[in-house]
């Protein structure tokens, strides 16, 4: 039944006996009613709360605005959610080229949304509607609370906040933050007496201006203790150095329990960030999941494709957040460092939901979350970990404190797997070798570790496993916040074993990323040196791309890193990222004479020769069947976990899987 969605028209509002409307949503993606759709879990929130909600997907942003209109001015707020994916990401690729897709859109229709939407939906609703509160949420505003740098304009923009016509953002999931803003403005309209006045728009502001998860203006500092101020955003234009020393704050107080309030003054405004909600419990996290989702694209579509969908359609999500704190990754700035897994009870609910979608063969897509295995691991001594400032548990070395039993993980996977029609679950989220590989102190974890990567790799892997090295050169990964290569050896080692002894003829499939800050040409043709050696060939790629509020990012635009302030290098011009890119493809005959002669006169003949052999025609086997094999080409698609591929567009791997970034409005 239509009634099964939420309202979408003025048709389906009336659908519901409803003459008005508590909150509209406004959506840069296609609806589709999936708890990893992020206006979807708004909208069911809210409406699990006893709000009447209604969703505009992808309103047309020219002509008569008609798409704004159509429902009229809601009772509480409008709401923007820009989109799963962030929509400069979504459209563009590293070297700044429009993309021919959208994955978010019927049939990867591209066009369907602005640049920016939280800027140019918020200015429509601020024209049509000057007195109503415009909420602004999502990924795209989510990692630009506070100054950061724009790649595609190559400049430092100030909070989103001052230049959008939004009155607050809300950073983060949003789900408690949203419901506890229309909870406060329902109160506040329900609690005046006749004949009183109609509470202002900044009346209204200032009533919510203390939720945590909320960005609002202020007109000025009014500093309680331990609240941080920040280097003003005019100074940050004048000097690179404020920004850097501005971001640590920054993501420290994004991954602490307990965290700081923070200001920063653009121009006579005064940003104010408040801190996070504490993580989520289980009971809470069920809460969201357990909503009455259709799990299916909304009719109106009439069963064209939405390329984001298919990938998700048979998927589960296990938990949120991910302690990894890599450099390049935006997951914990949005999600948090703590991980909030749902109980085993909920999970198997939706994936019997699953069994019964008429599509379903048989197969669950993946059991997984933005790193794979990270599945109810958390600190030993929670009372520790409320204190923490570190941004990864896992880097430079893994945290004494941290608990990584996969033990847990099994019995989800085994639990799923005996459900009456499913016949095989998969595991396509991207693993963190590094959880698997550790023991622990004096081995506690090592058996079940062990127990758990036999059970991924022997019944989970749909023929090919995603894991991350992400570069060969140690220098590199220590700036990346990743682990040695040598622990990619190991993995490799136990993963070739379990083939073998099982009889599975199973691939790795490794992700790298070139021209990442500290990453030098020298750096790249290591890698495609110890690539070559491990027979891979590398053809889809992916080459850094800065994206808002990641600590590569702010390297690559300060030329600092923001931990010690030190200089590091960073390929800056298309030329110097064009020949680190080259190097994924030594094996192309176009390539091997300028990379040979570039190797020679950076006084590494040994390279060279380790490459292309003595005289430079002894390629690698162009045409073997090894994990570089033609057959294996394609596996390295990027959504915007702060990077994105050259090849085309395809959703969340911010995320490590494609459900992270969606939720949270």
């Amino acid at each position: 039944m239509l009634q099964d969605w939420l309202p979408t028209s003025a048709k389906e509002v009336k659908l519901r006996g409803w003459d008005t409307l508590d909150v509209v949503l406004f959506s840069g993606d296609a609806y589709v009613d999936h708890p990893s759709f992020g206006a979807a879990v708004i909208g069911r929130v809210l409406e699990a709360a006893g709000y009447r909600v209604a969703i505009v997907p992808q309103p047309d942003w020219h002509g008569d605005l008609r798409d704004f209109t159509k429902l009229g001015r809601p009772r509480l707020f409008f709401g923007i959610s820009p989109g799963a994916m962030d929509s400069m990401v979504n459209h563009y690729t590293a070297n700044r080229r429009r993309r021919s897709d959208d994955a978010y859109t019927p049939d990867g229709r591209p066009g369907m949304r602005p640049d920016m939407p939280s800027i140019v939906y918020s200015r429509i609703l601020r024209q049509l509607y000057p007195d109503s509160l415009i909420v602004l949420g999502g990924i795209e505003a989510s990692l630009r609370r506070l100054s950061y740098y724009d790649y595609w304009e190559d400049r430092l923009r100030p909070s989103l906040l001052t230049e959008c016509e939004a009155d607050v953002i809300t950073y983060g999931m949003g789900e408690q933050v949203t419901v506890e803003i229309a909870q406060r403005i329902d109160a506040l309209l329900g609690s005046r007496d006749e004949g009183s006045s109609v509470p202002t728009r900044q009346d209204i502001v200032q009533l919510i201006a203390d939720i945590p998860q909320v960005v609002s203006r202020q007109s000025e500092i009014v500093e309680q203790e331990g609240d941080i101020v920040l280097h003003p955003y005019e100074e940050c234009l004048r000097n690179k150095r404020s920004q850097a020393e501005n971001f640590r704050h920054i993501e420290e107080e994004s991954n602490r329990w307990h965290a700081s309030r923070i200001w920063q003054q653009t121009g006579d405004q005064y940003i104010l960030v408040n801190p996070p909600y504490p993580p989520l419990t289980t009971e809470q996290v069920d809460r969201a999941f357990d909503l009455p989702y259709t799990r299916m694209p909304h009719p109106r579509y009439n069963g064209k494709r939405i390329p984001a969908y298919e990938m998700i359609r048979h998927s589960i999500c296990l938990h949120r957040g991910c302690f990894g704190g890599c450099a390049f990754c935006t997951i914990s700035a949005h999600q948090g460092k703590f991980i909030a897994s749902r109980s085993k009870e909920s999970i198997l609910r939706e994936a019997r939901q699953v069994t019964q979608m008429p599509d379903f063969k048989g197969y669950i897509s993946d059991l997984g979350g933005p790193s794979a295995n990270m599945y109810l691991m958390r600190g030993k001594d929670l009372h520790l970990c409320e204190k923490c400032k570190r941004p990864s548990c896992l880097h430079p070395q893994v945290c004494p404190n941290l608990n990584a039993d996969h033990g847990p993980l099994l019995e989800i996977y085994k639990a799923v797997d005996a459900l009456p029609g499913v016949k095989k679950s998969f595991i396509g989220s991207g693993v963190r070798y590094d959880l698997i590989l550790h023991e622990g102190k004096n081995g506690e974890y090592k058996e079940t570790n062990m127990k758990y990567a036999e059970e991924l790799i022997r019944n989970h892997v749909s023929g090919r496993l995603k894991v991350a090295p992400e570069h060969t050169n140690d220098a590199v990964l220590d700036v990346m916040r990743k682990p040695s290569f040598e622990l990619f050896h190991r993995f490799k080692r136990l993963f070739d074993e379990v083939d073998r002894r099982f009889g599975l003829r199973q691939q790795i499939i490794p992700y790298f990323i070139s021209s990442h800050p500290g990453s030098t040409e020298e750096a790249m043709a290591e890698l495609a040196a110890e690539t070559k050696r491990l027979d891979f060939k590398l053809e889809q790629v992916q080459d850094f791309t800065p994206t808002p509020m990641t600590v590569s990012t702010e390297i690559w635009y300060s030329g600092l890193h923001p931990y010690t302030l030190k200089p590091c290098y960073c390929a800056h011009s298309p030329e110097e990222k064009l020949r680190q890119r080259a190097y994924f493809f030594w094996y192309q005959p176009e390539n091997v004479p300028k990379l040979r002669s570039s190797l020679i006169k950076m006084g590494r003949k040994d390279l060279a020769d380790r490459l292309f052999g003595g005289n430079g025609t002894n390629l690698a086997k162009n045409n073997h069947g090894g994990y570089g094999s033609p057959s294996n080409h394609g596996a390295y698609q990027a959504g915007p976990r702060g990077n994105m591929s050259q090849g085309k567009s395809k959703p969340n791997r911010y995320d490590r899987g494609s459900r992270s970034n969606p939720r949270g409005k």
